[in-house]
């Protein structure tokens, strides 16, 4: 089926090998142009759930038995189309999501990578062999698939986060039920497109569009799903525990963060401005890496709000799929609205508002938001407690390092966190002390590899690491077994 770059597209399910219709249709509304409708997607029920499982169960057991080879040549061979069709796949992806058309091609390449990766995993399987404390016993551990994999994936990365649950998964023989955002279809959909051409059989990949609250439950009750990967935000992933826990299912959950980037007397000023300028407003805040929180020390506190406030003076908010655009819209006018709620709620706790925090209207109806920078903010403030997913970031001055790390780590999140230093002791001692699953040293606390693991501690992550070789933890099982020869 052709994808349109301009035109209206047609986002139907995928279940076991055909494509079909939903029960109603749901308007796919660029962000960056509200005139613009890329797409009409189906909206299902739980009917077609169900059918998807039942597929994704039937198909299960064969490809369990595939070999590591079979798995290897379908996964490469979609990470190489993802990749060679990374500029139509990211004009999509930039023009149902928002961001900037550089981020999204970046997106795109991000979601073949790891395609790729795990096409490699999938020849390497591990497996150990020790003896047995009885003589003459061998024993043997080898890891297995769960079977049944529900995914439930959000809008803010819509190619790469399905490519990081759905490729493992593969890799390693499970069948899959993935349950995209609906404000982001067209992606899911161009990769299950992709998938559906790849040689997999009929029923091991499946997608099912609809509304989370109505499908999620519906998946994590059915008996023949066996473990939920879900990607979002914290309340919704706390009912998705209980729920999993009350089925005895794995379950492994991505949820928010209020990550801080702290920057010291002694740091580079060009590189710490870089670091939360990126952090706090590229992919216009909508990261749960994002760097909302700035702590900064008063030796440079001024120095580093004045040169913040002038980047943002001269980013370039906009359409995002003009290449002059440095941030493009928020998603939509649900998730705008809470961003402005909050700037109005920081102003009315004490914070300063800097530069930015109020509506765009540009030459193209959308979705659009001036980015905002709060100083003389405490850390006891909602603008610092709570997840505003967009791009608002507030300064926290503090004293020294010590209060610094303090206030750092006073957060119930506990996803990434991020150090501008020159001073290795400093450096050393808050990638030792930081209480979050991934720390950066002069560098954004959003932006990571494929190839290492990815996720936070407290209230940011629960369950096994995603990405890497540690993705085998979730998507398998060890078996053991004696044998007296």
């Amino acid at each position: 089926m052709a994808l349109s770059e301009t035109g209206t597209n047609h986002f139907k399910n995928y279940i076991a090998g055909e494509w079909i219709e939903g029960d109603s249709q749901v308007e796919n509304i660029n962000p960056s142009d509200t005139r613009d409708v890329v797409g009409l997607a189906v909206r299902s029920g739980g009917a077609d759930l169900d059918r998807a499982i039942d597929a994704a169960h039937d198909a299960a057991p064969g490809w369990a038995r595939s070999t590591p080879q079979q798995r290897y040549d379908i996964l490469d061979a979609v990470g190489n189309e993802i990749i060679a069709r990374k500029d139509e796949l990211g004009r999509l992806l930039s023009r149902e999501e928002g961001k900037t058309l550089a981020e999204g091609i970046g997106e795109v390449v991000r979601a073949g990578q790891v395609f790729k990766f795990f096409a490699g995993e999938a020849v390497r399987l591990p497996g150990e062999r020790l003896d047995s404390i009885r003589p003459g016993v061998e024993v043997d551990m080898r890891r297995e698939p769960m079977g049944v994999i529900g995914m439930i994936t959000p809008w803010n990365f819509p190619i790469a986060i399905p490519a990081w649950k759905i490729a493992p998964a593969l890799a390693y023989g499970n069948a899959v039920v993935l349950k995209p955002a609906e404000l982001v279809p067209g992606s899911a959909w161009a990769l299950a497109e992709i998938l559906s051409r790849s040689g997999l059989p009929e029923g091991v990949f499946n997608l099912v569009a609809g509304r989370g609250s109505e499908l999620g439950p519906r998946m994590i009750e059915n008996p023949k799903v066996r473990a939920i990967s879900f990607t979002g935000s914290v309340p919704t992933g706390r009912g998705i525990a209980a729920a999993c826990g009350e089925h005895l299912k794995k379950v492994q959950l991505e949820m928010g963060g209020k990550n801080p980037l702290v920057v010291l007397d002694d740091a580079d000023l060009d590189v710490a401005v870089g670091a939360a300028l990126n952090g706090a407003f590229f992919s216009t805040g909508q990261r749960c890496t994002a760097s909302s929180r700035l702590v900064v020390s008063e030796g440079i506190h001024d120095r580093f709000v004045s040169a913040l406030t002038e980047k943002l003076k001269t980013l370039v908010v906009g359409d995002a799929l003009d290449p002059k655009t440095q941030m493009g819209p928020v998603v939509d006018e649900k998730q705008l609205e809470q961003d402005l709620s909050y700037v109005e709620i920081a102003g009315q706790e004490g914070g300063k508002l800097a530069i930015g925090g109020e509506r765009l209207t540009l030459e193209k109806p959308g979705f659009y938001m001036a980015p905002a920078l709060f100083t003389e903010t405490s850390n006891d403030m909602r603008i610092n407690r709570e997840e505003v997913f967009g791009p608002v970031a507030s300064v926290i001055r503090v004293k020294d390092y010590e209060e610094a790390l303090h206030v750092a780590n006073d957060t119930s999140f506990g996803l990434s966190s991020g150090i501008c230093t020159t001073s290795l002791k400093y450096a050393s001692d808050f990638k030792q002390k930081s209480e979050a699953g991934m720390v950066m040293v002069n560098l954004p606390t959003a932006g990571v590899d494929y190839n290492v693991p990815f996720g936070g501690t407290k209230g940011s992550s629960f369950g096994s690491r995603e990405q890497g070789r540690y993705a085998v933890e979730f998507y398998t099982t060890v078996k053991t077994a004696y044998t007296q020869p």
